[in-house]
């Protein structure tokens, strides 16, 4: 605003204005003039808080995994006694187990990502606007010629 066009509250005048007695009773007044100041102050407020952990859940799995065995065969057929030629009859199968693979199983733990996790301090700026009054001093001078 311009010192034109400024509005002047009833309220300031008060605390300012001295009335025109005073003025004539004593031999000096003294006036303070004022002006408001800002006082900035910043402290640390907690705004949010967070609790980190790791979470453990289980998953089945199933794995087809193909296995072999060796047997040893015994097949007896039977023969004609005259001819020495095979019959069509039953043969008799016998099958013993010699050695086979056995799945065996281990579980190991595999890294699967590196988590950092820190405090970080960012500084940014913030424009704070604020009006503050100022007082100045000011007189009207009335003269009346006579």
């Amino acid at each position: 605003m311009t010192k034109a066009t400024q509005n002047i509250n009833a309220e300031d005048m008060l605390e300012t204005s001295i009335p025109i007695e005073s003025i004539y009773d004593s031999k000096e007044v003294t006036l303070q003039i004022k002006e408001e100041q800002l006082n900035l102050a910043k402290k640390w407020m907690q705004t949010g808080e967070v609790k980190i952990y790791r979470d453990s859940f289980t998953e089945e799995k199933s794995f087809t995994v193909p296995v072999e065995r060796e047997e040893l065969v015994i097949e007896k057929k039977t023969l004609a006694s005259t001819t020495q030629e095979h019959i069509d009859g039953p043969t008799e199968v016998i099958r013993i187990r010699l050695s086979e693979e056995q799945v065996k199983f281990t579980k190991h733990r595999v890294a699967l990502e590196d988590v950092s996790i820190y405090k970080q301090e960012i500084e940014d700026i913030k424009h704070i606007e604020e009006t503050l009054k100022k007082e100045e001093l000011k007189f009207n001078l009335n003269i009346k010629i006579t």
